[in-house]
């Protein structure tokens, strides 16, 4: 059994205890005075507006072609360019519309958690919540490695030893405080540096015109092909659509917003990878094996000189300072969302002066620190597949609820029914286990571990409620998410 303490708005701030079963969603209230971070206490905080949030979209996605490389190395260039024009369709595409709707549907700080919560019950929620903050948190990881490996070659002393660690504190130790200051400050920033990422790419386009040979751009050799690394690559490059839904609650009117948002987001993703591939292949004589992390520094000075490779390289650096504040805001977030919804203790939904939720920042800036020292590929491999698994819970509970609540109010809703739901989701559910099944045993035993830390971790949290160990609470200021669902299918009814 759930119990969550509903405390009520009487003046003698009596509690009430209800208990709820795994299948039911404890979307109850609390009063004001109770609630550390209610959306009435931060009314005065500015909202995220329509650029600022597609460019959040892009780091939270992309942030650019810095990673892709590896694409060319595993499979060559024509299925590296095949893979980037083919996957949006099967992957990003059915993502990013299904975030649209669900998040449109759901618009607040859980994000994906309150939609598995709907669709499946608090333990499947909070499984969801776990298991995607754990993928950001090792995703967000990934950015100080690049960040380094960009830089190694211009400054060697970077590449390893104290330097290396000095360098990835630091780092993290400022764009965390960015963070703090608030996500207006963060998507402002975010557009600041996609402008300067992208600019580069744009001029050594520009520069490898004269030089192209598209039959470069043909190379196949399918018995040469490393699939685990392709797939891994292009699945990465091209996930996480779904992390801005733990933002909602923060955007400017984002029934509007959100889905345009993202509409524009997977232009500017795609174009941002088939462009510079489109340069460096055709304008670069082959050498498969040099097409590694950071190559693209190495094209740049080939076709521009010096200049050009110094400024790809400033260029990769922002980008990554600006996928790491894009993702370390997603992740506090939804931390911010899940105690709002009382999945997780209470202090965890204070927010800072700024709006921003501090406590969210700092246990997020902790895992990045903590699991930095692994390599570029091992990170990859386990955040796809605790990414792969959270998947599979959202693309169930997007086709319940239309089965559940048919009628529920969309803001959005993709304009297919039910049968072309499931369908929409069948061929991006076979590439999940395509990564799945091409994944080491050590990395599914890592994941399986912490899978099964999820599984303990919630009867935990309930036994620490039940003895008030520790105190959750529900915002008020959060809908009852299945009475208002009732009510409105009974006017339709009507």
């Amino acid at each position: 059994m759930q119990k969550r303490r509903i405390i009520t708005v009487d003046p003698s701030t009596s509690i009430e205890m209800r208990h709820y079963s795994n299948n039911d969603v404890p979307y109850s209230s609390v009063g004001d005075d109770e609630v550390p971070s209610s959306p009435k206490a931060t009314d005065k905080i500015r909202k995220v507006s329509m650029l600022p949030l597609v460019f959040l979209i892009f780091y939270e996605v992309s942030g650019g072609p810095f990673g892709v490389e590896d694409s060319v190395n595993a499979a060559g260039p024509l299925l590296a360019l095949l893979g980037f024009v083919i996957f949006p369709f099967i992957w990003s595409i059915p993502e990013a519309l299904i975030t649209a709707e669900m998040g449109t549907m759901f618009p607040e700080n859980g994000g994906y958690v309150v939609w598995v919560s709907s669709a499946l019950g608090p333990f499947w929620g909070f499984q969801q919540g776990w298991m995607k903050w754990l993928s950001g948190v090792i995703d967000n990881a990934l950015y100080p490695v690049l960040f380094l490996d960009y830089l190694k070659s211009g400054i060697p002393a970077l590449g390893s030893g104290l330097p290396r660690v000095a360098a990835i504190l630091v780092l993290t130790i400022l764009l965390t405080y960015l963070n703090y200051r608030g996500l207006t400050i963060v998507g402002w920033v975010a557009v600041l540096m996609g402008v300067f990422s992208i600019l580069p790419f744009a001029v050594m386009g520009l520069i490898s015109i004269p030089q192209l040979e598209p039959s470069r751009w043909l190379v196949m050799d399918l018995g040469n092909v490393n699939w685990n690394l392709y797939l891994n690559t292009l699945f990465w490059n091209l996930n996480y659509w779904d992390s801005i839904s733990t933002l909602a609650g923060e955007v400017e009117n984002p029934n509007h917003t959100l889905p345009k948002a993202l509409f524009y987001g997977v232009i500017l993703v795609a174009c941002s990878y088939i462009f510079p591939l489109l340069a460096g292949i055709g304008a670069i004589p082959l050498e498969r094996e040099k097409w590694t992390d950071g190559y693209f520094s190495d094209v740049a000075k080939a076709l521009g000189g010096a200049w050009l490779r110094w400024w790809v390289q400033a260029a990769a650096a922002t980008s990554n300072m600006g996928m790491f504040i894009a993702e370390m805001s997603s992740d506090s977030f939804q931390l911010l969302g899940m105690a709002e919804r009382g999945m997780l203790p209470e202090f965890f939904a204070k927010r800072s002066r700024y709006g921003t939720p501090l406590l969210g920042i700092l246990f997020s800036a902790s895992g990045v620190v903590l699991l930095s020292w692994l390599s570029f590929q091992e990170i990859v491999a386990a955040e796809n597949l605790l990414y792969c698994v959270g998947m599979i819970l959202e693309f169930i509970a997007f086709v319940r609820m239309r089965m559940k609540h048919p009628a529920a109010s969309r803001p959005y809703k993709i304009p297919i029914g039910t049968t072309g739901s499931i369908l929409m989701c069948v061929p991006p559910t076979i590439l999940i286990f395509a990564v799945v099944a091409l994944s080491s045993l050590k990395v599914a035993a890592v994941s399986i571990v912490m899978m099964i830390i999820g599984f303990v971790m919630h009867p935990c949290l309930n036994h620490m409620d039940r003895k008030r160990w520790l105190k959750f609470s529900i915002s008020s200021d959060l809908p009852d998410l299945q009475q208002e669902t009732r009510e409105h299918e009974e006017t339709l009814i009507r």
